[in-house]
């Protein structure tokens, strides 16, 4: 897992100063090793910051080129099929000189060329330059899971892993981005592909782009596509076959891995199936919070006994979030409501020697584990029905937003003024700030109105086979892809820690994507637990929790006075803690990333 960065021009220039800053901007994502290449033509520069899991040698050195010099990349990732696709190449005739992966995803598209990318098992986001033609492929895994921005002008293209290092190069203008910041108060998160930089988008997922003569060419390589045929096989027989092969080939590595475990079911899940291999060291990490009610400390402690892991937990108590807080801040490369608690846990697991740790992160979106897949369809059902009340439905949802008190009754209202369908629906219902807030925001800070503002992810509710496939559809593609996968993967490499997501493994999510919905979907997360029968009955009892930090109770007390100001200066009521973060966090984002004033 690495940081990459680099700069593509069709006009042949000077990179150095612009390349090194990116790459020093970068050094916490990959500690162990750096370098950067320019190209003889000078039309494309690359820089990389290692942080070595497979082939620990020197050998693995990024970026990497071909003993002709013709092909060259920068690779940001694991593939967890590289030895499967090294056998097939080497068949081929092509010949290897390290055991990274990052080469053997270098002459596979030597070989194959952008139909390679398809064919990649993993998280990815790379940069791979071809001499001869002068074209660069930019590329990001099914899911997104590892991040990629770039920003053009002129025929010239910047990218990078972290928003923070495009700002480092100085080629990339500090300007807010007015679409970036309303997505961010509607949701709390930047919605893909917008930043809050103007002109700066990442890359979508499930895509590659080609550059050429300073035009980028981008092309979908894959979409997420749900059916309704029930197999010949037992789902359940193949749903656990597939977890198991997911959770062994996520703890492929030369270096430590470990598990995040919660109190929860998923990571449950992990624990149990990598536990049926007695040959491998098992480490598990968590928090505890110590007089909170939702503390799940004895939870996980019990769990890691049953299953005989070496556990680690770290009790956090106010006085300790503050002294994380400010690193936390200054890890964020964009603001979000969420991802302390994966800073601090990084912090644990990286301080006990690991470099790799697994992640529970999309079990609740394949399995059904959230509210939305009951409350979004009802409550698009509702306004549904209203919508034949034509104006007054309308007039009522102005009222809500204007006289209600409570911002759950001002985002009814909300939902009133949208269109009645899943989509302007959910974004509501996991929503922060109601449109009309958000628009108030964006004018106090960025002193203009954004454009139409356009959903993030994928459409739902047309192609999807059942309503709650479609829920599933937007809980992969809007919440888990802009919010804790961005967040899991800045967190956790602000401490040089590379975090894995077996859920998300592409064959995995092949098998689950055919079992209807009836199965795969149903209530508490049964069909997981009938997957995963280790899982411990005080596990699969428990009800559904976030895995967070006691925010609420914390910014009552220990951090009241940090946020006191930016709430009095704010045009709209900040009621519920997830509001002020939401309000204090774009705040110093912007006045300390963008060094600007609204």
């Amino acid at each position: 897992m690495c940081g990459i960065a680099g700069v593509l021009t069709p006009e042949s220039r000077a990179f150095d100063t612009a390349v090194d800053a990116m790459r020093r901007a970068l050094r916490h994502r990959g500690p162990d090793d750096e370098g950067t290449w320019v190209s003889p033509d000078r039309h494309a520069a690359f820089a990389h910051t290692r942080l070595a899991i497979l082939d620990l040698t020197r050998a693995g050195h990024q970026p990497m080129s071909t003993p002709d010099g013709r092909y060259t990349i920068t690779f940001n990732g694991e593939i967890l099929n590289f030895q499967a696709l090294r056998r097939s190449l080497e068949g081929r005739g092509v010949p290897f000189h390290t055991r990274s992966d990052t080469e053997v995803v270098l002459r596979a598209y030597e070989a194959d060329g952008p139909a390679c990318i398809a064919a990649l098992r993993g998280m990815f986001a790379l940069a791979l330059w071809d001499a001869r033609e002068r074209t660069c492929l930019l590329a990001r895994d099914r899911f997104g899971i590892k991040p990629l921005y770039y920003y053009q002008s002129g025929g010239q293209l910047t990218f990078a892993s972290e928003v923070k290092a495009l700002l480092a190069s100085g080629l990339v203008p500090h300007e807010l981005d007015a679409q970036g910041l309303f997505g961010y108060f509607l949701t709390g998160t930047v919605p893909e592909p917008r930043t809050m930089l103007a002109g700066v988008k990442c890359l979508e997922a499930g895509t590659y782009a080609v550059w050429k003569d300073g035009r980028l060419t981008p092309q979908k390589y894959w979409d997420l596509e749900f059916t309704d045929r029930a197999a010949d096989t037992d789902p359940v027989t193949l749903t656990r076959a597939a977890l198991i092969d997911s959770v062994d080939h996520h703890f492929i590595s030369d270096a430590p891995v470990g598990v995040f475990l919660s109190g929860g079911v998923d990571s449950t899940a992990l624990v149990a199936l990598a536990s049926q291999n007695r040959d491998r060291e098992l480490h598990t990490f968590s928090l505890a919070f110590p007089g909170w009610s939702e503390d799940e400390g004895a939870v996980s402690r019990r769990t890691a006994a049953h299953f005989g892991t070496d556990h680690t937990e770290w009790p956090i108590d106010g006085a300790t979030a503050n002294e994380l807080f400010n690193g936390f801040l200054a890890a964020s490369d964009q603001p979000s409501i969420d991802g302390l608690n994966t800073y601090a846990v990084s912090r644990i697991a990286r301080e006990h020697g690991m470099k790799v740790v697994l992640s529970g992160l999309g079990g609740d979106e394949l399995f059904g584990g959230y509210k939305s897949f009951d409350a979004v369809p009802r409550l698009a059902a509702v306004n549904r029905a209203l919508s034949y009340a034509g104006p007054l439905r309308t007039a009522a949802g102005e009222g809500l937003q204007r006289l209600a008190g409570d911002p759950r009754l001002r985002r009814l209202g909300d939902v009133l003024t949208q269109a009645p369908d899943l989509s302007s629906t959910y974004t509501i219902f996991r929503g922060v700030f109601t449109h009309a807030e958000a628009e108030a925001l964006v004018r106090h800070y960025a002193h203009e109105l954004p454009a139409e503002f356009q959903e993030p992810g994928d459409a739902a509710g047309t192609g999807d086979p059942t309503v709650r496939d479609a829920i599933s559809r937007l809980e992969l593609t809007r919440y888990m892809r802009n919010q804790p996968l961005r967040d899991s993967d800045t967190m956790s490499m602000a401490w040089g820690l590379e975090l894995r997501v077996p859920f998300l493994d592409p064959p995995l999510v092949d098998t689950l994507s055919t079992v209807p919905a009836r199965v795969r979907l149903q209530p508490a997360k049964r069909f997981l637990l009938r997957a995963v029968p280790e899982i411990p009955e005080w596990v699969a009892a428990q009800p559904k929790r976030g895995f967070m930090f006691p925010f609420e109770r914390w910014l009552g007390d220990e951090w009241r006075d940090t946020f006191t100001n930016v709430e009095r200066s704010a045009p709209v009521p900040a009621e519920t803690w997830y509001r002020k973060w939401c309000l204090f966090v774009a705040h110093r984002w912007i006045h300390t990333t963008m060094r600007a004033t609204p």
